[in-house]
């Protein structure tokens, strides 16, 4: 900790440099019809620009300074937009309409972090996403910086939040849901996230009390809005994990707008820095579209496209791993043979249509249909010796093992297949007047699931096949031999064919006014959804839930710019496939939907400080659980119990500080406190797997004064262990141990040969680039071993049980180029 000590005092005390830095703030002007208006000026003190024949227009401004926008046009009176604060690189909209009246807008305040936003959602920078450095960058990178947000595991794109698990997540582009695969059993065979930080535009993120509208998840939304391009564009990404390009068009006539991002990702760059030596082939890609038309004033259509190929192979050879205390070291010493070959093929296709009936209403139709094939095939024989470590520097052994304990070996066999189809038909509708929006939408949802499942493991000690631990095996064996068939320590078979219909709706009224001199908003929603679960040899089940919600914002009439909140609700979780598949592979359609009782408490408070804009966001929450269904966690591997045979709690507190700690960039810091515990069976309250007391997270941006574009992005994120989780036949209340503390830092260094502040003449040979930059990035900076779960390994001798920890990466270099033409 003295490392985040002395850093933070940097970031305070060592920085007073400052250069000119832009933001943008980009829309569309209409008239008093609702119609595009042309020809407008737009003027600020430093810039002008002009509206086109459709109304659209971009102007950059100066970032970290208050400035004024003033839209005029012949014939009409003028729009006056007052005191805008925006970072650096923030693009914001804002969408005027002129009238016959004067109109001034005063008083607009932008911070650092995005327009405040009443309804508890937050507004993240899709320019920081693509920056800072990470072993997955991305959208989800970033999103692991903040407070309630958790995932101890850099090979992943899956978080939790709040004390919830990565199937309690909500995720939707354009307003259309997306899904992850079904099958994900490890970290390394997860490939690329579904977002494309590429053709990202704007993030918004909840971490709990969110609306009506965003659906049935027990912790989070995360609303991404792809780009509408307004020219043609080509932008690149290479570096040694992988390749990305994406390409922006629009027509003439601004009609149509069309992007395209195709990504390749090879993780063996990072999986090769493990301590299992290994013959790794794993390849990612995918490859998105979002098209939009504007077939009239009235009525335009989008299309959401994405197919991807996941390809993971691995032929691990040798693996040892050191444990244990100072005192009594251990070592774990395995030897393999054999492959595992996993195969994950998705497609999604959507399409939207807005309507706007008149200026007050906008309807909308979605469709989307998601299919995926996933195969799982693996035949895995280690052997292993378990002894201790030979501590004598004048050794010819020293590190290595010696004494072996125990030996034994394990064979593990998998055949899994599975298909699913997920079709969505939705509508929703917005009505706004004056200060009330009232929204609504009703949906259904059709689920197909082909699940063939097929796993079985085998334990050998000393020569004796070891036999399940259950009543009918117990014996003294491999002391006395046991002279029967071999039977599998562990095994799953099942074929499973079950279908879902889902029918929900939610109505939502908002409404913004005036009480005495402070602005208050509130929210008020009720969400409700009935699904039928049938299939074959699984009975027919229908259940129905309630979900009312509310929000209440006050913005007081005070002299310092501050926000209260309070949000909650009850919130459900219907069970989806995975949640009603036990580990036997046995489908109960009675699982209940699992339900939160969810308080939010935040305040937001603006400043300056040195003359720059900072935020300071404080939350506390409480969710009361019940009807919850127990799991198990094996790297990003959920099994669930498929039953609703506990109840929990979660409570916490987090804040976080971002603005300009050095000038022209934005910076944050956040730390944040959880405590979560369920209680099976009424057998008393023990953590649960994403028990993640301690959180720090620092996101820190930086340039050398002299040469402003040489940049540094630092991202640093210290946490304490969670629960090192238990065999998979063990009882958790007997395994309760922690996995060390959670301690990483990655680095990344860049050179800015083009971009917003840095452009060339025709006669330049890098005339051609809007953005050009070359940089390195270093993963695990400090080259700590973090851990994501245990091996468990019996000592026959003692019968004792041996924690052994799966270390994650080492040390990383990246090298990386980036460019827009």
């Amino acid at each position: 900790m003295g490392f985040c000590k002395h850093f933070f005092l940097l970031i305070l005390f060592c920085h007073t440099y400052s250069i000119a830095q832009n933001a943008t703030i980009t829309g569309v002007v209409l008239n008093e019809d609702n119609e595009p208006l042309s020809n407008v000026n737009i003027i600020s003190e430093e810039n002008g620009t002009a509206s086109d024949e459709n109304g659209f227009y971009i102007l950059n401004v100066l970032s970290d300074t208050k400035v004024s926008i003033t839209f005029t046009h012949l014939g009409h009176k003028k729009v006056v937009l007052k005191n805008l604060l925006l970072s650096t690189n923030e693009t914001f909209e804002f969408n005027p309409v002129l009238k016959s009246n004067t109109i001034q807008v005063d008083g607009v305040t932008v911070t650092p972090n995005g327009k405040k936003e009443v309804n508890g959602i937050l507004s993240i920078s899709p320019e920081q996403a693509r920056k800072i450095p990470g072993a997955n960058a991305g959208v989800e990178n970033i999103l692991k910086l903040l407070p309630g947000v958790t995932s101890n595991n850099e090979l992943s794109t899956q978080y939790s939040v709040r004390g919830g698990n990565y199937d309690e997540n909500l995720v939707y582009i354009n307003e259309i849901e997306v899904y992850r695969p079904f099958l994900i059993r490890s970290a390394q065979q997860e490939g690329l996230s579904f977002v494309n930080s590429d053709l990202t535009q704007d993030v918004k993120f909840s971490s709990g009390g969110f609306q009506a509208k965003y659906g049935d998840k027990l912790s989070s939304v995360l609303d991404i809005t792809y780009k509408t391009p307004s020219s043609l564009s080509i932008k690149g990404d290479i570096s040694l994990l992988g390749v990305s390009a994406s390409l922006e068009t629009r027509s003439k006539n601004k009609r149509f707008g069309s992007i395209t991002g195709v990504r390749y990702r090879n993780n063996a760059l990072l999986l090769n820095s493990l301590q299992t030596q290994s013959n790794i082939r794993p390849s990612f890609t995918d490859v998105q579209n979002y098209m939009t038309y504007q077939f009239s004033k009235k009525f335009n259509l989008n299309f959401l496209g994405n197919i991807s190929v996941n390809n993971y192979k691995n032929e691990p050879f040798q693996r040892q791993t050191n444990f244990g205390t100072f005192d009594a070291p251990q070592a774990l010493t395995i030897f393999y043979e054999g492959s595992e070959v996993n195969r994950y093929s998705t497609a999604l296709g959507a399409l939207k249509g807005n309507y706007y009936l008149n200026e007050n209403t906008t309807l909308k139709l979605i469709s989307s249909i998601y299919h995926t094939t996933e195969e799982e095939y693996s035949d895995v024989v280690a052997s292993y010796e378990l002894g201790e470590v030979d501590s004598n520097p004048t050794s010819d052994n020293y590190g290595g093992a010696t004494n072996t304990r125990g030996v034994g070996s394990q064979f593990n066999r998998s055949r899994n297949d599975l298909d699913a189809l997920i079709f969505n038909l939705e509508h929703k509708g917005i009505h706004q007047k004056n200060d009330t929006k009232l929204e609504w939408g009703i949906k259904y949802t059709h689920e197909d699931i082909r699940d063939q499942l097929r796993e079985s493991e085998f334990i050998d000690s000393l020569g004796f096949s070891v036999r399940p631990p259950t009543s009918e095996f117990i014996n003294d064996q491999p002391e006395t031999p046991f002279n029967a068939p071999l039977v599998a320590y562990q095994n799953v078979n099942a074929t499973n064919f079950v279908k879902t219909n889902r029918f929900s709706g939610y109505v939502q009224v908002g409404i913004q006014k005036k009480w005495k001199e402070h602005n208050i908003y509130y929210n008020l929603g009720l969400r409700t959804q009935h699904w039928t679960v049938s299939g074959k040899n699984v009975e027919k089940v229908a259940q129905t839930v309630l979900s009312p919600r509310a929000q209440f914002t006050i913005k007081p009439n005070w002299k310092r710019d501050m926000l209260f909140r309070v949000s909650g609700g009850v919130y459900h979780q219907p069970p989806f496939y995975r949640e009603l598949r036990d580990s036997t592979g046995t489908v109960n359609p009675n699982v209940k939907a699992q339900r939160s009782l969810h308080l939010v408490l935040g305040n937001e408070y603006s400043f300056l400080l040195w003359n720059r804009p900072f935020k300071l966001i404080t939350e506390s929450y409480y969710k009361k659980l019940d009807n919850v269904n127990p799991y198990t966690l094996e790297d990003v591997r959920i099994r669930y119990s498929a039953d609703n045979s506990a109840k929990a709690y979660v409570y916490g507190a987090e804040l976080r500080m971002n603005g300009a700690f050095v000038p022209g960039t934005e910076s944050w810091i956040s730390l944040g406190y959880l405590q979560t515990k369920e209680n099976r069976d009424n057998r008393g309250y023990i953590s649960r797997p994403t028990d993640q007391r301690l959180k720090m997270g620092i996101l820190f941006q930086d340039y050398i004064p002299n040469i402003p574009d040489l940049k540094m992005y630092l991202n640093l994120i210290y946490s304490t262990g969670v629960p090192g989780g238990s065999p998979s036949y063990a009882d958790p209340y007997i395994f309760q141990n922690r996995l060390r503390d959670y301690k990483r830092a990655d680095l990344g260094i860049s050179y800015i040969f083009v971009g917003k502040n840095k452009t060339f003449d025709s006669n330049h040979w890098l005339r051609s680039f809007k953005e050009l930059s070359v940089g390195f990035e270093i993963f695990n900076l400090f080259n700590n071993q973090n851990s994501i779960t245990n091996t468990w390994v019996r000592d026959v001798d003692s019968k004792n049980e041996y924690a052994v920890p799966n270390y994650l990466t080492s040390r990383v270099l990246n090298l990386r180029l980036q460019m827009r033409l």
